[in-house]
């Protein structure tokens, strides 16, 4: 006989398969709770105890079902999942809250000029420009309406600003072909 003991050991954790939970029954008993479960997603996916109220009142007449075969689909396949979509209420998350911390000042002695790389890089055919700086390793996304010059220099200018009121100064940008075929002055 084997013997297990793990109430202080964090390593095992225990599961039920369907597979697992399918052993405990016959396998006319399985069927049964098989066709429970076919009848209770046909039916439009009843709660496990109004679908035994509709059992028990005889609301679905000549039906093969029995209070057993219901009970036995739920402990071998859970809970119907159908039935909890749409009826589960969404709580309020909690408030994030966000703190914008010091730079600290090693930082800005040593990175104060910032080389940045940008692209125009396409998610699902919606431009979005990508920039990083090379020194500190910032990334930043921002999804643009069209690529047109105009579009592209408002995206960068914002992004020059961003640095700036962070105490950094950008120095030199560097794109692909896509920003050499559209001049952009600061």
């Amino acid at each position: 006989m084997f013997f297990s003991d793990v109430k202080n050991d964090v390593a095992h954790t225990f599961i039920n398969t369907v597979d697992n939970n399918k052993t405990k029954y016959t396998i006319k008993e399985y069927s049964d709770a098989v066709r429970a479960r076919s009848l209770q997603n046909i039916i439009g996916r009843p709660s496990t105890q109004d679908f035994i109220k509709y059992m028990e009142r005889n609301m679905i007449p000549n039906c093969p079902v029995t209070k057993a075969d219901i009970i036995r689909a739920e402990d071998n396949f859970g809970a119907n999942i159908g039935a909890l979509q749409g009826k589960t209420v969404r709580k309020k998350s909690t408030r994030v809250v966000t703190t914008i911390h010091e730079l600290p000042t090693e930082i800005i002695e040593h990175h104060s000029n910032v080389t940045l790389e940008a692209d125009i890089m396409y998610i699902n055919e919606i431009p979005f420009v990508i920039t990083t700086s090379r020194s500190i390793h910032f990334y930043t996304v921002e999804l643009i309406k069209n690529e047109k010059s105009a579009t592209i220099a408002t995206s960068i200018k914002q992004l020059i600003q961003l640095y700036l009121r962070r105490g950094f100064r950008v120095q030199s940008l560097h794109g692909d072909g896509q920003f050499k075929q559209k001049t952009l002055h600061r």
